[in-house]
């Protein structure tokens, strides 16, 4: 993944509040792991995906803090899909709440769900056209 701003629209952008700081005054990387989370499920769910647990999120770096005020967009992108599970990246930018319109990579992941039954059973991804 690059540090340059996708060219679709964000999966999802969150504006990020005082109540999601850390004791740092930055917001706290299990706020963003959290909207990592909820930003690649809706990308799984564009791709077939129904009922689905994550069972892996991997390459989690910080790159730069995010702050109260910010506006933090998720991209999304398809990696891969299996017979029951699918991988997604997320690449996240913030953009400074305070008005600059600088925005700048924060982090990346891959996320990986499995797709599951009302009795929570693998079953296979039906791949949307």
């Amino acid at each position: 993944m690059t540090d340059t701003v996708p060219p679709a629209e964000p999966s999802i952008r969150v504006v990020m509040m005082p109540k999601d700081t850390n004791a740092h005054g930055t917001i706290f990387g299990g706020v963003i792991l959290s909207y990592i989370d909820q930003a690649a499920a809706v990308e799984a769910k564009r791709h077939g995906a129904s009922f689905i647990v994550t069972v892996a999120m991997r390459e989690i770096v910080f790159h730069h803090p995010v702050y109260v005020g910010d506006l933090v967009s998720f991209y999304t992108r398809l990696v891969r899909i299996g017979r029951t599970s699918i991988t997604i990246a997320v690449e996240v930018f913030s953009q400074n709440g305070e008005g600059s319109g600088r925005r700048v990579k924060v982090t990346e992941a891959e996320a990986t769900f499995v797709n599951l039954d009302e009795n929570r059973r693998p079953i296979p991804i039906a791949p949307r056209p």
